[in-house]
């Protein structure tokens, strides 16, 4: 299977560690060989050099748009929709607060109340601030019973964070814009891993991070989508920062926005974390988003078929592949234990409480030879009882 991989050439484009089997990618990816070059460049020649001629001569100033035309591809959005900026949960904050603006006299916002926390504690503060406003936390298969007439927005993630299932972007967006209300769509564990289709579902707004698939590094920064018919709308988000402004220079008392998708902007982009993410979508850019699918799939059906019937462990993420990720959960009773001993052995996944264990799969930089590996170790510290160990019982944070 290795020697068919038509995406194998791109495991040379990533420094990964000897001995290790790195099945974490889902939380963050590993480091492309070209990024500590390209952030020394910005460091010495841009910044120590060129110091603040860079916001013109390097094109600082441009940054977040230009990154946000290159990511435009992979999450299928029109260059003019998407921007680089900011973190998730303040993009997420930025994005609710609009649609809450575009649907006025609604009051309701919709969550699933397992998403990844961040995006519930954001739209609990968001609805905070509306007279009547209130987040309501529920599961994907319980929204229709919820899309009445209070509904401004549902948000959603594409790919649940902790059992790798897929979402029908589709399906699900045209019900909730049925209801009246707009779609807002996490895909902080989609992007990357799969082609995501924000346009032709006709999505609303789209939030996502960098630091996970697309390999920008911790603390990369995130990106927002906006329809563009949302942007000819007008919507104001409320972090109203002179990066947003019209007129950045003319120094006016009073906030008018950029026009287009600059107007979600709010301050001076993190130069270094966004040298870091170029870098990364060097790559990306000849990348094969279909190529990456159909191994995303063959690797995860591999993983699936050899660890199901193990001792204690159940496979939580979806078989069909329409409604499968890029990661595969297994429950198990001692799973926090149990990946304590993989990692000893060099096998890195991770752990959700209270009892999955999750495995992600890159398939830029990930064989099939060491999917069979791991495989192979899990089955041993099972039967072993090697994870029973005091020492691997021992928590921290775990992330």
């Amino acid at each position: 299977m290795d020697a068919a991989d038509p995406l194998a050439a791109f495991r040379t484009e990533f420094a990964l560690p000897p001995g290790v089997i790195y099945l974490d990618g889902n939380s963050l990816g590993a480091l492309p060989v070209r990024t500590p070059e390209r952030v020394r460049q910005v460091v010495e020649r841009e910044w120590g050099h060129e110091l603040i001629r860079s916001w013109n001569d390097a094109g600082w100033f441009e940054q977040p748009y230009r990154l946000g035309r290159r990511i435009a591809p992979l999450i299928g959005a029109d260059p003019a929709e998407v921007i680089v900026c900011d973190t998730t949960s303040v993009n997420l904050f930025k994005v609710l607060s609009a649609a809450l603006r575009l649907r006025p006299g609604r009051r309701t916002v919709l969550g699933d109340g397992e998403a990844f926390p961040t995006d519930l504690y954001i739209a609990e503060g968001v609805t905070g601030l509306v007279d009547g406003g209130r987040s309501l936390l529920i599961r994907p298969e319980e929204l229709d019973a919820h899309l009445d007439g209070d509904v401004a927005a549902v948000v959603l993630s594409h790919v649940d964070y902790r059992t790798g299932e897929l979402l029908d972007m589709p399906g699900i967006t045209a019900r909730v814009q049925a209801a009246g209300a707009l779609m807002i769509w996490d895909v902080c564990h989609s992007v990357g891993a799969l082609p995501v289709e924000l346009g032709a579902a006709n999505a609303d707004f789209a939030i996502g991070c960098t630091y996970k698939y697309l390999n920008g590094g911790p603390g990369a920064p995130a990106f927002l989508y906006v329809a563009e018919r949302h942007l000819a709308a007008g919507p104001v988000q409320p972090l109203s920062g002179w990066f947003g402004h019209a007129r950045p220079f003319a120094f006016e008392p009073g906030y008018e926005p950029k026009p287009g998708i600059g107007r979600f902007l709010t301050s001076s982009p993190s130069l270094l974390g966004q040298a870091a993410l170029d870098s990364s979508l060097d790559v990306w850019e000849r990348a094969d988003l279909g190529a990456v699918r159909a191994k995303s799939l063959a690797l995860t059906d591999l993983f699936v078929s050899l660890v199901e019937g193990l001792d204690g462990i159940e496979v939580v993420t979806p078989r069909e592949h329409a409604r499968r990720g890029s990661q595969v959960a297994l429950r198990h009773a001692d799973g926090y234990p149990v990946v304590q001993a993989l990692i000893a052995r060099g096998v890195i996944g991770d752990f959700r409480a209270p009892d999955l264990m999750r495995f992600g799969f890159t398939p830029l930089y990930l064989s099939y030879t060491e999917v069979w590996d791991a495989a192979r170790h899990l089955a041993e510290v099972l039967a072993s009882g090697e994870w029973q160990a005091e020492h691997f019982s021992r928590r921290g944070e775990v992330t």
